[in-house]
């Protein structure tokens, strides 16, 4: 017995057209018209869309040693309400992702007590101290998909020089965070507008870019696939434009909140707009939503980063880097971009499914006759307002508090198992 997502939506070529789907044990085995009951469960999509799950290459689930903040649990509950069944995982945890055990465990756990695949990235340094390189052949083993010292940036030239070299040989791609530290100084928002405003510190645009031209250059001299962490600059946005049509192998992914806000929106002090790299300039805004249209940014992601309130209580100052993403993404995107007509819904889902697929050689990202049955449906008509309060995350720290969207996912199918579904999502009225 199998069951049949009915009545709903798919994307065929940009355009919505109605099909049923079935699903059998772990896999999608067929799409048509109309699909018989014969014995199925039958689930009513009712003109909802239904797309390939959603996978978000730049999470933050916090465990092991930050479990206040987050759980693989938690987190990946809160990936399945978001329409999301694959997540990549940082390596900036405690212990830090750098040996076989920490890997071992955390897909240990998420097997376990996950609501979404989970896939570790290895760190580049030991402990992100950027002296000394992680054993990445064991790390490949027992089962990361990349290395990244997220959170900071690899200072050394020479390091990262020689994690490119060691990385490019064992095919994982290097995720890079890039900051010079000699430029931000304690800054806690980006030099600009605001900063000035308020008299705060901030962190100037180049502290990434310097970053994004060198790692270029050392990915040109060895062959590395190289990837842009959380992009937010005009002139990294040029830089990678100008590094993929000489042929270099770099990609890129941008957040939602840097695409729909900048310095100039934050209403005031509050440490829910602090995030690393801050939210940048107007300028810096147009440049990343042109540098998504045009394919030089490859793939949205969340950079979901929950902390407890105490912790974002502190002041925008005192208080860490981050904001929780994965419940709001889709509904911000489909809001924000597609409702108004910067882009596509075919274009939006391509970036958080297809295309994030395809960039690290992974298995998934279509809804097609024999893959895997990893289906988001979501709701394209019903609108609510964000409430951290209602958020599986543990996480309630987000500037998006009070946004009236619409396109939430109302049920998540991982392997053709039932992750998430909302009360509206039921077998009854079905074929209606």
């Amino acid at each position: 017995m199998g069951t049949i997502l009915c009545n709903g939506q798919i994307l065929v070529d940009g355009k919505l057209v109605k099909k049923d789907i079935l699903i059998e044990g772990t896999n999608v085995s067929r799409i048509a018209d109309s699909i018989e009951e014969a014995g199925h469960e039958v689930l009513d999509a009712a003109g909802k869309l239904i797309v390939p799950g959603f996978i978000d290459m730049h999470v933050h689930l916090r465990e092991p040693g930050f479990e206040a903040k987050e759980t693989i649990a938690t987190g990946t509950a809160s990936a399945a309400r978001g329409g999301f069944t694959t997540v990549a995982c940082m390596p900036n945890t405690r212990p830090v992702i750098d040996t076989p055990e920490t890997v071992r465990l955390i897909l240990q756990k998420a097997k376990e007590e996950g609501s979404a695949r989970v896939l570790p990235m290895g760190a580049i340094t030991v402990r992100e101290l950027g002296q000394e390189l992680t054993d990445m052949a064991a790390l490949k083993e027992a089962g990361v998909i990349a290395v990244s010292d997220d959170g900071v940036g690899v200072q050394s030239s020479k390091m990262m020089k020689d994690a490119m070299k060691v990385a490019t040989s064992l095919g994982l791609p290097v995720v890079a965070h890039c900051e010079d530290d000699s430029l931000v100084e304690g800054g806690c928002v980006h030099e600009g507008v605001f900063s000035e405003k308020h008299g705060l510190k901030g962190i100037p645009s180049e502290a990434e870019s310097i970053h994004v031209g060198r790692d270029i250059l050392l990915a040109e001299a060895t062959g590395a696939h190289y990837h842009v962490c959380h992009i937010s600059t005009a002139e990294s946005v040029r830089l990678v434009r100008e590094a993929k049509q000489r042929g270099v192998r770099v990609t890129a992914e941008v957040c939602p909140h840097h695409l729909l806000l900048c310095d100039e929106d934050i209403p005031g002090p509050d440490a829910n707009y602090k995030m690393n790299p801050p939210l940048r300039s107007r300028r810096d805004r147009q440049a990343l939503l042109q540098g998504l249209k045009d394919g030089t940014i490859d793939m949205i992601v969340t950079d979901h980063a929950p902390h407890t309130a105490e912790e974002k209580g502190r002041g925008i100052e005192l208080a860490p880097f981050g904001i929780v993403g994965l419940e709001t993404a889709f509904p911000l995107l489909y809001t924000k971009l597609v409702l108004t007509g910067e882009f596509t819904l075919q274009e939006i889902v391509d970036r958080m499914t297809r295309v994030p697929a395809e960039v690290f050689n992974l298995p998934w990202g279509a809804l097609e006759e024999g893959k895997s049955a990893d289906i988001a449906v979501i709701d394209l008509e019903t609108e609510k307002e964000v409430n951290p309060e209602t958020f599986a995350s543990k996480g309630r720290n987000t500037p998006f508090t009070g946004w009236k969207l619409k396109g939430w996912p109302v049920l998540t199918m991982l392997e053709g198992r039932i992750v998430w579904q909302a009360e509206e999502m039921n077998s009854e009225g079905a074929r209606q």
